[in-house]
């Protein structure tokens, strides 16, 4: 026993992991400009979408019949939470428990939007996270475009490098702060600057109270890597789209140092 001991100490930790169909990274948005109800309509969209019997059913009939997943909520550079860490979920029991991790409590929400800093945070947080996936999903939501920390574009385009997946939910309702920070096209900045990889998505978020179908549906798609639908905003290669439209905003808006 001593030696197996030692000999599995020495082992890299790749050949130590689980394998998994696929390895989920649920970057969940909390920038200011979000109000504490869609704070909460955001983790009880998240818990319901994650029990349902639809995501059950995707995840069960995967080649391997389980998947990994996290849940980190994200703001500004370096403002990165972790509500779930990496867990296995093969049945409805363990999803409870992910759902009941995502809803035992409701945070605040934090300053600024980096979505170039949630991409970069989530492409390191695949390693050394004890699964192998037989793919690597990240799955970004969001209401606004990048407006701290380096480029989206140089993020994005480092995780692709990895083999990894980007899938976007733009949160394009409209309130008061969302006509101050946010952009009426966010689903084609989603598209033309953050998402990437076979079979990429978008699903836009119209109303709040589209918000745990839309969570369901896009579970779904990622999991049994089902092909989106033409009602989705599907990837496609990079055309002329301002992907600084969130920084050059923030510089217009910067003197506003009260809100995001």
């Amino acid at each position: 026993m001593r030696l197996l001991a030692a000999v599995l100490m020495f082992l890299p930790a790749c050949l130590l992991a689980k394998e998994v169909d696929v390895e989920l990274f649920l970057a969940v948005d909390v920038s200011r400009s979000m109000s504490p109800a869609e704070l909460e309509i955001q983790r009880r969209g998240y818990a319901e979408a994650i029990t349902s019997t639809q995501v059950i059913e995707a995840i069960q009939s995967g080649m391997l019949g389980r998947i990994a997943v996290t849940y980190v909520e994200w703001a500004g550079s370096g403002s990165q939470r972790v509500v779930v860490p990496w867990t296995e979920v093969a049945s409805a029991e363990d999803a409870a428990i992910v759902a009941r991790g995502i809803t035992n409590r409701f945070e605040t929400g934090m300053r600024r939007t980096s979505i170039s800093s949630a991409l970069s945070y989530a492409t390191a947080a695949f390693d050394d996270n004890g699964f192998t996936g037989l793919r690597r999903v990240i799955d970004v939501s969001g209401d606004g475009p990048n407006n701290q920390g380096g480029g989206v574009i140089a993020a994005r385009d480092a995780a692709l490098a990895r083999g990894i997946i980007i899938n976007g939910l733009p949160l394009m309702t409209q309130d008061a702060l969302s006509e101050m920070w946010g952009i009426p096209d966010l689903d084609a900045y989603y598209r033309h600057c953050v998402i990437g990889g076979p079979g990429a998505f978008v699903i836009p978020v119209l109303e709040w109270s589209q918000f745990a179908d839309a969570v369901k549906r896009k579970l779904v798609l990622e999991i049994a890597q089902a092909a989106p639908t033409p009602q989705l905003v599907q990837y496609a290669p990079p055309a002329a789209y301002d992907c600084l439209v969130g920084e050059k905003m923030w510089d217009r808006n910067r003197t506003y140092f009260d809100i995001p």
